[in-house]
C-alpha cells in the first residue's frame, strides 16, 4: 500500500522514481498490484520512459493472477493496437473476461454450490438464467447437466435437443469441449439425426482452431472407417499420430488404434498380393476382433466436468 501512496501523492512528497523502485521490488515478489502499477507507469510514461512492450509484459503478469484491471488494460491495447498488433478478436475475448468477472459471478458460484449439494434441478435453473444472458460457462454447464440426464425438470425427449442447443452456444464462444460434443451428438444422433459429415466438420474445427487431441483422434477414426469422409488409412494414421503428439492422455488410445490399424492393413495387403498357395485360404480381416473406439473413448480419459 505504501508504494501506491508514494506514487499518488497521499504522502507529503510525490516521488515517481521511488514509486517505480518499490513497484519493481513488489512485482519481483509476485505482488499483483505491483505488476499492474508498473504496467501503468510504463504505459503512461510516469517516472520512466514510455514503453508499451514493458506495459504489456506487466499487464500480462497481473492478468495471470486474475486482476480485472489488467484484463481491461490488455483489452484496450489489443483494441487500439497499442504496443501490439491490433486484434479485435483478442480484445473482445479480454473484454468478455472482464464482464464475466463482475458481481454476477456470485450467481455462478451459487449455481455451482447447488450442483455440489446434489440439487441438479436448482442448479440447472440458475445456470439457465445465466446462459440466456450469454455466459459461456453457464451455457456449457447447462449442457453438461442435461447431458448427464441428472435433472428432471424437462421431459426425457427434450433433454438432448436442449443440451445440443447449449453446446452449440458454448462452442460459438470458443469452448473446445463444446465443439467436440457437437461432433459427438451428430455422430451418435443425440438430439438430432445421425450426420457423420457434420460431425467431421465440428471435429475438424476443434482440431484446426483449438488443436484438440480428442478431435484429431476422432478424425483419425472416421478416416479409418470412412464415416462422413473418404476412407483413407494413411490419413487415419496421420491424425492418430497428431493426437498422440498433442496430448499425453491420447497416447494409450492412439497406440491401441494404430495396433489395430496395422493388423487390418497387413491382412488386407497380404490378401491383395495373394502371397502364396499356403495363404490362399487366409481369413479376411473380419476374423479380427473388432476393437471399436467410439468418439467418447478419449473424452472419458481427459474427462468432462462442470466449469466453475
Amino acid at each position: 500500500m505504501i508504494y501506491t501512496l508514494v506514487m499518488f501523492c497521499v504522502c507529503p512528497l510525490q516521488n515517481y522514481e521511488l514509486a517505480l523502485k518499490y513497484f519493481q521490488k513488489a512485482a519481483e515478489q509476485g505482488w499483483v498490484d505491483g505488476q499492474l502499477q508498473l504496467g501503468t507507469m510504463y504505459y503512461n510514461g510516469i517516472g520512466v520512459k514510455r514503453d508499451y512492450k514493458q506495459a504489456l509484459k506487466f499487464f500480462n503478469l497481473a492478468s495471470q493472477a486474475g486482476h480485472i484491471l489488467a484484463f481491461y488494460n490488455l483489452a484496450q491495447m489489443h483494441a487500439t493496437g497499442t504496443g501490439v498488433m491490433r486484434s479485435c478478436h483478442t480484445a473482445v475475448e479480454l473484454f468478455k473476461n472482464v464482464c464475466e468477472r463482475g458481481r454476477w459471478s456470485e450467481r455462478l458460484m451459487a449455481a455451482y454450490r447447488s450442483f455440489k449439494d446434489g440439487d441438479m434441478d436448482g442448479s440447472l435453473v440458475q445456470y439457465l438464467l445465466l446462459a440466456e444472458q450469454g455466459y459461456e460457462v453457464a451455457q456449457s454447464n447447462v449442457a453438461f447437466i442435461l447431458d448427464q440426464t441428472e435433472a428432471r425438470i424437462f421431459n426425457e425427449n427434450e433433454t438432448y435437443p436442449r443440451a445440443l442447443l447449449h453446446w452449440t452456444r458454448a462452442a460459438a464462444q470458443g469452448y473446445t469441449v463444446a465443439r467436440i460434443k457437437l461432433g459427438d451428438y451428430h455422430f451418435y444422433g443425440y438430439g438430432t439425426d445421425v450426420d457423420y459429415e457434420t460431425a467431421v466438420i465440428h471435429y475438424r474445427l476443434a482440431s484446426e482452431q483449438q488443436h484438440s487431441a480428442q478431435a484429431m483422434f476422432n478424425l483419425g477414426y472416421m478416416h479409418e472407417k470412412g464415416l462422413g469422409i473418404k476412407q483413407d488409412i494413411h490419413l487415419a494414421k496421420r491424425f492418430y499420430d497428431m493426437a498422440a503428439e498433442a496430448s499425453p492422455d491420447a497416447q494409450v488410445p492412439v497406440f491401441l488404434a494404430l495396433f489395430k490399424l496395422g493388423l487390418v492393413y497387413t491382412l488386407q495387403y497380404m490378401h491383395n498380393l495373394n502371397v502364396s498357395v499356403q495363404y490362399r485360404a487366409l481369413p479376411g480381416p473380419g476374423w479380427l476382433w473388432e476393437v471399436e473406439f467410439p468418439q467418447s473413448f478419449l473424452f472419458k480419459l481427459v474427462g468432462a466436468r462442470l466449469n466453475v
